[in-house]
């Protein structure tokens, strides 16, 4: 499985939040490039960046800042955060970002989702946010409608090959991953699913590792030091 330490950037800074409330945010550090780099020195290959301020429609100073931190490591680099543009996209894929994650858009225009997962294909992802099993958008202000998991099999037989499924209502909480609801879309066939939210123990990694998620994004609780990177790594076997 592969473990994915994450760096969430407001302001440019390293941040996280509780439940997506922006208002509940907790300051980490100040470089996102060392951070990255720190995460590299422990034998991380992957990381998972998220623009927060772009998520809001804010601005783009992030993506500076997503790019410094390619330009600076060695690490399979995903990301999202306010990507509704092909434009974002050429820029990002342009300066080397392995993933681009759709969220909203994915949503809102799912024509262009589809455009771009046959124009981009492995570089498009879709981040799936739930409160509920509903999917939430717009910075997780607003929850639509739509069942989440019947998202994921309309985004696989859409051809999108990566999920990105975070339960907001766990996330940045350390309570602990939903581990029923991976359970549920492991048995969506030939979609790779990235649990996201509330990860916060060795056993919510051994339970995610024996359901076969493909990876596991933790936040909160390695900079709470709640998970030991190196261990977490070990443990899963992490590869690209």
């Amino acid at each position: 499985m592969r473990i994915f330490p994450a760096i969430d950037l407001r302001d440019g800074k390293v941040v996280r939040l509780t439940e997506g409330d922006y208002g509940r945010m907790k300051t980490y550090g100040d470089s996102p490039v060392e951070t990255a780099k720190m995460f590299e020195s422990l034998g991380a290959k992957h990381l998972h960046v998220v623009d927060l301020d772009a998520a809001k429609g804010g601005s783009e100073e992030n993506s500076r800042v997503i790019c410094e931190i390619r330009k600076n490591t060695r690490l399979f680099i995903e990301t999202g955060g306010g990507i509704r543009s092909e434009e974002k996209i050429k820029m990002y894929t342009d300066a080397g970002i392995n993933r681009l994650i759709l969220g909203t858009a994915a949503i809102n225009n799912f024509p262009f989702l589809c455009e771009m997962a046959d124009k981009y294909g492995d570089a498009i992802a879709v981040g799936v946010d739930a409160k509920n099993s509903m999917v939430a958008v717009n910075g997780w202000l607003q929850v639509t409608e739509i069942n989440s998991f019947e998202f994921c099999e309309k985004l696989r037989d859409s051809h999108i090959k990566t999920v990105i499924y975070t339960d907001i209502s766990k996330d940045g909480k350390l309570s602990g991953a939903n581990i029923d609801a991976y359970k549920k879309l492991k048995k969506i066939e030939n979609l790779n699913v990235i649990a996201s939210g509330g990860i916060s123990s060795m056993d919510d990694i051994r339970q995610l590792c024996e359901i076969e998620c493909y990876g596991a994004i933790i936040g909160k609780a390695i900079y709470e030091n709640k998970i030991d990177l190196k261990d977490a790594l070990t443990y899963a076997g992490d590869e690209i």
